[in-house]
């Protein structure tokens, strides 16, 4: 699936005909902006997606694969290279965005050796920054350490909620690297080297970021989920759904609970990566023959489960399923500490020094945690990951295909998975909350076939496998029962709810005098 990022002239190559009145209104909307700010039009668009993740939810990082699908909300940035630097040796940037209220326009004259990002300050522009940072990376890889960028101007629109665990902090880094790109003479921008940049680029903004996120929003096709591996190296395919009857749907409700990653990161987001990478290196010592080093990997800090996986099975005739089965008792019999363990006992069963263990697992980003639940991760890993080619195989094994005229079966047997997943959010990954729990139990009650937790977790969007006849039913039951009882704006009431088909990924949208 990779080749180059899409070059498109019509607003119907990137969204549906139901989107297309909405997103016209928008896209003039950008670019009058646009003209009225910076005195001429804008040259392109740059265009990525939020995603929904169907199910995998957090073992991108521990390097199984997972199935998201790109969705109608995305980033979108107006850019132009007509503008001189103010000064010899830099190049110029100034960013602005249509709600300038909530994030206020930036201008910046960047020194040609270097991006500066200072994560620890949560700042919009860092995520343009950090998309910049990647970008040049792989120009000056092209062309020499000597490149120098072309200043920009940038006005960007994003309808991905922020926190909403659909991922706008991916397509917002996934649009910048892109425009950089265009911005500097890249007539084509391949979608697998757009991909790496932008994994690695959310990594310099304090995010342990796993893969997934990224290549759902430069990679995802129209029509289709997209089944995305990251051994032995990143790649992605269309997945397509049976027909059903009834015919099913993906409905995302946010909770509005916020949960931003980069701010929680320590004792959330972030200390999951390095509660994965602390149990790969674990279970390695005590399984893997003595000696046997942990393999150097695409893992957020160098190493991964999967890693500790593949050397444990490395001469097996066993199936992929048959090997995770195996896993997930090995854990149960091998890490026996249901409280967790201290910093201690982990060096311990590694066999390094406590030192070493904060230098190897907590240097990188911050964490905090006194236990670390090496036992919980792994279980909620193996097993998420064995549902995922559970699921797949629904999809697209002839022998589980659906055969009669009615599906609810067949349905169900999906819905099932995605209610096990949010079982293990909850219980082994601790990454669910009340609010999430309820719109789950409350959508379930409705009708829906399968309904958990989307994107981080500890807040943000929950998903929900539904029939599509049911989709009023199950609306109306989440607006009385979870909606009503909250302070929202008629904007976020609107927004609440999001019934979705898999859409594209990224684009580009030449302009003709800075018009659609």
């Amino acid at each position: 699936m990779s080749g180059p990022v899409p070059t498109v002239t019509a607003l119907g190559d990137i969204y549906t005909q139901q989107a297309l009145a909405d997103q016209t209104v928008r896209w003039n909307n950008l670019l009058d902006k646009f003209q009225a700010l910076y005195g001429s039009p804008a040259q392109f668009v740059s265009r990525s997606p939020g995603r929904v993740n169907i199910i995998g939810e957090h073992i991108d990082y521990s390097l199984y694969s997972v199935l998201p699908m790109g969705m109608t909300p995305d980033v979108i940035l107006a850019v132009s290279t007509d503008l001189e630097p103010s000064q010899d040796g830099t190049y110029k940037v100034k960013i602005a965005n249509v709600d300038n209220e909530r994030f206020p326009t930036r201008e910046f004259d960047l020194p040609y050796s270097d991006v500066e990002i200072d994560a620890t300050i949560h700042e919009w522009t860092n995520y343009f920054k950090s998309g910049l940072r990647g970008a040049l990376q792989l120009l000056r890889k092209k062309y020499g350490a000597d490149f120098k960028p072309k200043s920009m101007e940038v006005l960007m629109d994003g309808t991905v909620p922020a926190g909403g665990g659909l991922s706008s902090s991916a397509a917002f880094v996934s649009a910048s690297a892109l425009a950089v790109m265009i911005a500097n003479g890249e007539r084509e921008v391949d979608k697998k080297a757009l991909t790496e940049v932008a994994i690695v680029s959310e990594r310099a903004v304090g995010v342990n970021s796993g893969g997934m996120d990224q290549s759902a929003s430069v990679f995802s096709e129209r029509g289709s989920a997209l089944l995305v591996s990251f051994t032995p190296s990143l790649s992605a395919r269309p997945v397509y759904f049976p027909k059903t009857n009834p015919e099913l749907c993906f409905m995302v409700a946010q909770s509005f609970v916020t949960s931003n990653k980069q701010e929680t990161g320590p004792i959330h987001y972030n200390l999951r990566v390095v509660e994965c990478s602390m149990t790969a290196a674990y279970l390695n010592a005590k399984l893997c023959p003595k000696g046997t080093e942990l393999p150097k990997d695409a893992g957020p800090l160098g190493v991964s489960i999967r890693g500790f996986h593949q050397n444990y099975f490395k001469d097996t005739q066993k199936s992929m399923p048959e090997q995770l089965n195996e896993l997930i008792e090995l854990t149960k019999s091998t890490l026996t500490q249901e409280q967790g363990y201290t910093l201690e006992e982990v060096a311990s069963g590694i066999g390094i020094s406590v030192e070493d263990v904060k230098a190897r697992f907590m240097s990188s980003f911050p964490v905090r945690g006194e236990y670390f639940k090496l036992r919980q991760r792994a279980l909620h890993v193996f097993t998420e990951a064995l549902r995922v080619l559970q699921f797949l195989a629904l999809l697209e094994d002839p022998a589980q295909a659906p055969d009669s005229e009615h599906t609810i079966e067949y349905n169900n047997k999906l819905g099932k998975l995605l209610n096990e997943t949010q079982d293990s959010c909850r219980e082994l990954y601790e990454c669910s909350c009340p609010e999430i729990d309820e719109l789950c139990k409350i959508a379930r009650e409705a009708g829906s076939y399968g309904s958990r937790l989307t994107g981080a977790g500890w807040g943000g969007c929950s998903v929900h496998l539904v029939p599509a006849d049911k989709v009023d039913d199950i609306k109306k039951a989440l607006l009385e029962k979870y909606y009503s009882k909250r302070q929202l704006s008629p904007k976020d009431l609107e927004e609440a709810i999001v019934a979705s088909r898999p859409m594209n990924g990224s684009a580009v949208f030449q302009l003709k005098d800075g018009r659609i």
